[in-house]
């Protein structure tokens, strides 16, 4: 027996999750099937203690460009708009201040510019830039012990929102659970997608499932679907690892540090837990590894499907690890993992933070940490920081590491619409309504237009 739907999601992380509740919630789809392989939904990536719980804004994430900043952002303000008006009581994300820090001249030069000179503070109305004396007010751990005479700078908004996306995930699912014609099958592991000239036939362990299209949501094995399909022939994943340590309670909300431009991982950055304020979080290191799920070897070999095993992803990684920024980068990372002296190791980076910090006040968090799949242009030989996505004759493959939970709603938004055209426009997507639920609830600065452009977009809210 087969089950038929218009629409078969595989994936239930925060992308899969995110779209279900778009398409259920704002087309008039009739039929929606969303696969997820684990017993529970956003059970991988998703896990709180396996990614930042960070909802990039673009205003302290100094790797951004302009242009990448007023894209995030938009998608950021879907997401705190949903969780303003889903979690009120603040049960599956938290509100607290955040800051990016600049320590010394040169640090401090180059944030002043970017805040004044490249129109951050127009961007961010809510972004201040505040000195030495108001940080301690803020936090005083980033103060106590340092050097008096040494420069202090940040950028402060009260806009930082820590999240938990599995739950996120999961709240997504449960309102879309609501809706006629949607089923949401868990412990159900896809092994085949074949298209047909109907669409598409997706074998899993459980049964067989009919689509007219098809979205593949399954972080890194989005990309491995893709290949089995003959798509993204001309990509390989760079899997990076990220891990964190811990320390007590040192922090009130979030402090990053500034990013270097030519690497596509976070700089060290210190915040607390979204369900423990007692804990501090510092990272996430990052170290490469040949699996697509951190810890799981049954995933080696899905690697290995990725990378392809010919010279142009071999020659790709030698062209990406020779960068003379990332290499080192690289090699530091791997220092990390060692007992004793990967911590010996990361203590600078947290000091940076927290000078007062010792090294037995932090120590390596256990069961913390996923993979997050860089993608790497096997016919430019580079390495392409951000998301990718693939299309094809009814059907997508998402590939989304940071920051595509932040931008889960926009993505989701751009797949209903591609999903309608797949369907020949039979339906139809209420985006008004969808804007509504989600950026028009984003909480703003009293007096600021609820019309401002957004992303090259009018914000009706």
């Amino acid at each position: 027996m087969v089950d038929t739907y218009d629409l078969v999601i595989v994936g239930g992380g925060i992308s899969g999750a995110s779209l279900l509740y778009t398409v259920s919630k704002f087309t008039d789809i009739e039929r929606v099937a969303l696969l997820e392989k684990e017993e529970e939904i956003a059970a991988i990536n998703s896990h709180h203690t396996n990614n930042s719980q960070t909802l990039h804004f673009g205003d302290i994430e100094t790797n951004y460009t302009r242009e990448k900043a007023e894209e995030v952002n938009e998608g950021a303000q879907m997401l705190a708009g949903y969780l303003e008006s889903e979690d009120p009581d603040r049960g599956i994300h938290s509100k607290r201040s955040k800051m990016v820090l600049a320590v010394g001249e040169e640090e401090v030069e180059e944030l002043t510019t970017r805040y004044h000179d490249e129109g951050f503070s127009d961007l961010y109305p809510k972004l201040r830039a505040i000195d030495r004396e108001e940080i301690a007010e803020i936090e005083p751990k980033v103060v106590e012990g340092r050097d008096p005479d040494t420069e202090l700078l940040a950028l402060q908004t009260p806009d930082g929102y820590v999240v938990d996306y599995g739950q996120v995930a999961a709240s997504f699912v449960e309102n879309a659970r609501d809706e006629a014609g949607v089923d949401v099958y868990t412990g159900t592991e896809v092994e085949r997608i074949d298209e047909t000239d109907d669409g598409f036939i997706v074998e899993t362990d459980s049964g067989w499932f009919e689509a007219e299209a098809t979205v593949v949501a399954a972080g890194s094995h989005s990309l491995q679907v893709a290949k089995e399909m003959g798509y993204g022939e001309d990509m390989s994943l760079l899997p990076v690892a990220g891990s964190f340590f811990l320390g007590n309670d040192l922090l009130n909300g979030k402090v990053y540090t500034l990013q270097m431009q030519k690497l596509p991982f976070a700089a060290i950055h210190g915040d607390a837990d979204v369900h423990d304020d007692s804990i501090t979080r510092f990272g996430p290191t990052a170290k490469l590894v040949p699996e697509l799920e951190r810890g799981e070897l049954s995933t080696v070999g899905d690697f290995f499907d990725v990378f392809g095993m010919n010279v142009d992803s071999v020659l790709s990684y030698g062209n990406v690890l020779a960068d003379r920024v990332l290499l080192p980068y690289v090699l530091r990372n791997l220092v990390y993992d060692v007992p004793e002296v990967g911590k010996r190791a990361f203590l600078p980076h947290v000091k940076k933070v927290v000078p007062s910090v010792e090294l037995d006040d932090i120590e390596r968090a256990k069961g913390y940490g996923g993979v997050r799949p860089q993608i790497v242009d096997t016919e430019r030989k580079t390495l392409d920081m951000g998301e990718a996505k693939i299309t094809g004759d009814g059907v997508i493959f998402n590939i989304t590491p940071s920051p595509g939970a932040s931008t889960c709603l926009k993505n989701a938004m751009r797949d209903t619409e591609q999903v309608i055209d797949f369907l020949d426009g039979e339906f139809e997507f209420d985006s008004e309504g969808f804007r509504n639920e989600t950026i028009g609830n984003f909480p703003r600065e009293e007096g600021s237009d609820p019309d401002r452009r957004i992303g090259g977009a009018v914000s009706q809210v």
